[in-house]
């Protein structure tokens, strides 16, 4: 199975363009946002792999691809699971 095929089958709440996957994620409110921003900075930074994002009140933006690649990676993959467990402790 090839990563466009993966990401697929296994990232339903995730678009899949031509060389990165995106997801909108919504919060109770600008607080928990941020705080869930914070939290994945910190796992981005474990991975070596930071996510294009951006912020407006309670809801987020991220956009995932491996530049240096250019494209997607499996380190997408590692980053997009990690923000879909951490989704589920804020949701």
């Amino acid at each position: 199975m090839n990563i466009k095929e993966q990401i697929r089958e296994e990232f339903k709440d995730w678009k899949l363009a031509e060389n990165s996957i995106s997801r909108t994620l919504k919060f109770k409110d600008f607080k928990t946002a941020i705080s869930f921003m914070v939290l994945i900075a910190f796992e981005a930074e474990k991975l070596n792999h930071h996510p294009d994002w951006s912020n407006a009140y309670n809801t987020l933006e991220i956009n995932l691809t491996t530049h240096d690649a250019g494209g997607l990676t499996e380190k997408d993959i590692k980053l997009a699971k990690i923000i879909d467990a951490k989704f589920i402790l804020f949701s």
